[in-house]
């Protein structure tokens, strides 16, 4: 028996990743699992615990025992901390902040990336995961990989947007700002580095809708499927 068809999606905020795999996995019927939520869910929780984000044994003991799941509801993607639905509550700017911290930590990134694999895993049909390492850690292995990016100023813009429709209150300035400290982050740390996969299939969106990006990945799955019967 063939393991779960797997897709890798991964590039830095505001790139059009969540969207893009929320749509192409309700499209293939695969399950979504946003590991960028997963970190945030940590994030949230340490802050509502008071748990320094540098502390590594509290750090590791709150991830042991973190109960993270998502769901369809009405055709959306909720997320799911200790049963209650946190999708809003982890988009919050500070939260994004801390995010890109604990995931900097070992102790972090290897408690959870048995939890990411297990959600993949159990999807019977196939699964679909984003993030900033899922085509290079999480699943160098993966069926499909594609790595999504665009310009600094185009997903600042769109994250300035979607803060506005939440009705948080931050300059565009600021969002900009804090995106750049988020990719410096991210991409210098010595773990996981955010970078795409050798064999990751680029795709910018900065000129593109998310329409049209998704009929490329969705079209460049179908193919990968139909190879492998």
């Amino acid at each position: 028996m063939s393991r779960t068809f797997i897709v890798a999606i991964d590039g830095p905020a505001g790139a059009g990743k969540s969207t893009v795999a929320k749509k192409l996995a309700k499209r293939l019927g695969f399950a979504l699992v946003d590991t960028g939520a997963i970190y945030r869910c940590v994030a949230l929780e340490a802050s509502r615990r008071g748990v320094p984000l540098d502390d590594d044994a509290r750090l590791g003991e709150l991830v042991a025992g973190i109960q993270i799941s998502f769901a369809a509801v009405g055709g959306e993607s909720r997320v799911y901390l200790g049963g209650n639905d946190v999708t809003a509550a982890i988009r919050a700017p500070e939260v994004s902040m801390g995010a890109s911290k604990v995931s900097a930590r070992p102790v972090v990134r290897q408690g959870l990336l048995g939890l990411q694999r297990r959600l993949a895993l159990a999807a019977e049909q196939g699964a679909v995961l984003e993030g900033r390492d899922i085509g290079t850690v999480v699943f160098p292995d993966a069926e499909a990989k594609f790595f999504l990016d665009a310009s600094p100023e185009v997903r600042a813009r769109r994250r300035h947007a979607e803060l506005g429709e939440k009705g948080v209150e931050a300059s565009f300035e600021e969002v900009l700002a804090d995106q750049n400290r988020r990719d410096r982050d991210d991409s210098s740390r010595e773990l996981a580095p955010l970078r795409a996969a050798d064999d990751a299939i680029r795709i910018d969106s900065s000129e593109a809708s998310i329409e049209e990006v998704l009929l490329r990945l969705e079209a460049e799955v179908r193919s990968r499927m139909a190879r492998r019967g």
